[in-house]
């Protein structure tokens, strides 16, 4: 039998060594007649030294002829295999290990033997916590998971469901239990904004098993679900289909929210695009935007034109109507320079009353500078006021030199205000001489500035002779200023000083000088008076009065002694304040005389309604004295109609004792002029006394002129 057994085991040894599990083979004695690898491993002997031993050496104490018992029992149930049966082994090592048994009675070459397979019952423990971990797992992801998770098999049986699917879909405890997928379908598809739609694309998915889907229901009470459905496979097997549910109302919301606030991002930034280049009162190009297209011209070969203009006396409109008077008649301008220019023009607004017009590739420009003074002195109909605007252009066209449309601003610019000096409503082209007046006008300014802060600029002193006393009875304080070794007179550096703002101190110094210097000889005779010019500039500070009595204070002179001469401009190019200021000047006591009078535009009607004590005739109209008789009628009415308003009068520009004579026998009050004496320095005041006292004593016997 032995032999037998031998031949058998390598019969069978071929399928035994291919098993996952530990594979013996026992005589009926319980001697091993064959082991597999696996049995190898699991007991931790070579093949060699379990071959022919008893089977009593791989079982622990108690366990021994527990296999022959097994045999016992199988053959008397007709060689049927044991159900798996729980053991105890022990290994080379001597260590235990719990297994799980199975015992089956074989026939070889007519003899039985018994097959015997050993499981280490150790991993299959683990391998059912495992599967139990990974139960447990799925479970706690299904129920913590946002997402509504329904699956159903093949066969239509819903195999998985967790709560989030019945509170996404409000769905009713004994629906669930019916078990019933289509019920289910149609609920929800109860809910939808679209159910035909749902309902079609869940009959796509179960007619294709393999195939994949997203989409994005709508629900009818507004909210958004996102549905994934995908084949549920087991061993590449698809058994069911899988659908997840996941809610994204709020998602969707706040994309909404997000897409919204970026449309409105996008509609500020155009606004605010739109405000960076346009200006915003008349929708024209703004000075950034002319810039760039300016910067951009003159890039090209083409002929580049500026044309730069400001409307005068546009201050009136905004005085007279109000602002938003004055808004309307810029709109109107643009909308005229627009016309004008035409679509091949970019018409800019600079601020204020300011516009400029750039031409590019335009041969006549003239042309359109023409128009364009000609269109915008038309009247202008503002509050059912007709409105003439006036304007001063100047054009700068760009030549082989100019580079930068700052140039030619500039040169515009320049042109614009040689158009204002040439009387306005006219348009004039830039030319190089411009930019060397101007170096000399900077230059000026620069050096006045120097002069003021070293207190450079000095006063001269011209007496007037009071016609009654025969007597000098005031003088006229003069500013000078020496630059570059020669002494200039005020009419040449006066508008510099307006201009630059200097006139303010320079103003408040004469004041100051001229009334320290003259306080003794003035305080000899109340009758005496000193004069001091002042610029409409200076009167357009609101704390001019104020300043003056201070220095009166300050210097000690009586109010009643100080004379201040104003121009006629000063009425009617000031703000408004100016006569409330002279009204406050004359009420400490402080005289007000209107100098160069006969050359301005007022009449003397217009006289009483101003606030002046003394009127100055010009010395243009002194002069007629030569011209013969027939012009002498005008001076004499000037002089009797002055007297007429209560006001002094003084003559200023004599240079002859005729001259003189005439004033005195025509009632005037006070003379003034070259024939007395030249202005003269402070330290030369007591000569130009003499000289008066001297020519005053010569008019006795002098022939009256004509």
């Amino acid at each position: 039998m032995g032999a037998g057994i031998v031949v058998g085991i390598g019969f069978g040894e071929a399928l035994l060594e291919q098993g996952p599990d530990a594979s013996l083979l026992l005589t009926s004695d319980g001697t091993v007649a064959f082991v597999n690898s696996a049995a190898e491993r699991l007991f931790g002997y070579p093949r060699e030294e379990l071959l022919g031993v008893q089977h009593t050496v791989l079982l622990a104490e108690g366990e021994r002829g527990g296999f022959l018992r097994v045999f016992g029992r199988l053959g008397r149930k007709s060689r049927a295999g044991s159900r798996p049966f729980a053991a105890v082994a022990r290994r080379r090592d001597g260590s235990e290990l719990a297994v799980e048994i199975t015992c089956s009675l074989v026939t070889v070459d007519a003899g039985t033997a018994m097959a015997v397979a050993v499981r280490d019952a150790g991993h299959r423990e683990d391998a059912d916590a495992g599967r139990r971990l990974a139960v447990s797992l799925l479970d706690a992801t299904l129920e913590t998971t946002a997402d509504g998770i329904l699956v159903v098999s093949s066969e239509g049986q819903i195999t998985g469901i967790n709560d989030q699917y019945l509170k996404l879909w409000g769905m009713p405890p004994e629906l669930v239990a019916s078990e019933d997928p289509g019920a289910l379908v149609r609920f929800i598809a109860g809910q939808l904004a679209d159910p035909d739609h749902f309902l079609e694309k869940v009959s796509a998915l179960y007619a294709d098993s393999v195939m994949q889907s997203h989409d994005v229901l709508e629900f009818a009470d507004g909210r958004t679900v996102e549905l994934y459905s995908r084949p549920q496979k087991v061993a590449d097997k698809i058994v069911g289909r899988i659908w997840n549910f996941r809610d994204i109302t709020s998602r969707r919301r706040a994309q909404d929210q997000a897409r919204r606030a970026i449309e409105e991002l996008a509609e500020q930034a155009d606004k605010l695009k739109e405000l960076a280049f346009q200006d915003p009162l008349t929708g024209l190009a703004n000075r950034m935007l002319f810039n760039e297209r300016a910067a951009a011209a003159l890039l090209t070969p083409e002929p580049v034109h500026v044309l730069l203009l400001d409307l005068d006396d546009f201050k009136e409109v905004n005085d007279v109507l109000g602002h938003h008077a004055g808004d309307e008649m810029l709109v109107e301008i643009s909308r005229r320079l627009q016309n004008c220019v035409g679509p091949h023009g970019t018409v800019a607004r600079l601020g204020g009353d300011e516009f400029v017009v750039l031409l590019v590739g335009c041969h006549d420009a003239d042309t359109v500078a023409r128009r364009v003074v000609s269109t915008l002195n038309a009247p202008v109909s503002i509050e059912g006021t007709l409105m003439r605007p006036g304007l001063s252009l100047g054009v700068a066209s760009r030549d082989a030199v100019t580079k930068t449309s700052s140039e030619l601003l500039r040169q515009a610019d320049l042109a614009m205000y040689a158009a204002k000096e040439a009387g306005k409503n006219c348009y004039v082209h830039f030319q190089p001489e411009m930019l060397a007046a101007l170096l000399e006008r900077t230059q000026l300014t620069a050096g006045l500035r120097r002069a003021v802060e070293l207190g450079q600029i000095t006063v001269h002193f011209q007496p007037v002779v009071s016609s009654d006393r025969l007597d000098v009875v005031q003088f006229e304080a003069l500013a000078r200023w020496e630059w570059e070794g020669a002494l200039i007179a005020p009419d040449d550096f006066i508008e510099t000083a307006e201009r630059s703002g200097l006139i303010r101190e320079i103003g408040a110094d004469v004041l100051r000088s001229s009334c320290a210097e003259l306080a003794p000889w003035l305080a000899e005779d109340p009758f005496r008076s000193v004069a001091v010019n002042v610029s409409g500039v200076q009167l357009q500070h609101r704390d001019f009065a104020e300043r003056v009595l201070e220095i009166a204070a300050w210097t000690g002179v009586d109010p009643r002694q100080l004379v201040l001469e104003v121009t006629e401009s000063v009425f009617f190019d000031a703000h408004s304040d100016v006569i409330g200021q002279l009204e406050t000047l004359r009420d400490a006591g402080i005289r007000v005389a209107l100098d160069d009078f006969g050359t301005g535009y007022s009449s003397l009607g217009r006289l009483q309604d101003l606030p002046v004590d003394v009127v100055k005739i010009d010395k243009s109209f002194v002069s007629m004295l030569h011209t013969g008789a027939e012009k002498l009628p005008i001076l004499t009415s000037m002089i009797h109609m002055a007297h007429s308003l209560g006001l002094k009068v003084t003559a200023e520009g004599i240079e002859t004792h005729a001259q003189a004579r005439y004033l005195m026998d025509h009632g005037c009050d006070a003379l003034q002029g070259f024939l007395f004496s030249r202005p003269e320095p402070a330290g030369r005041r007591a000569r130009a006394v003499r000289n008066a006292v001297a020519s005053i004593a010569a008019l006795e016997g002098v022939p009256l002129p004509g």
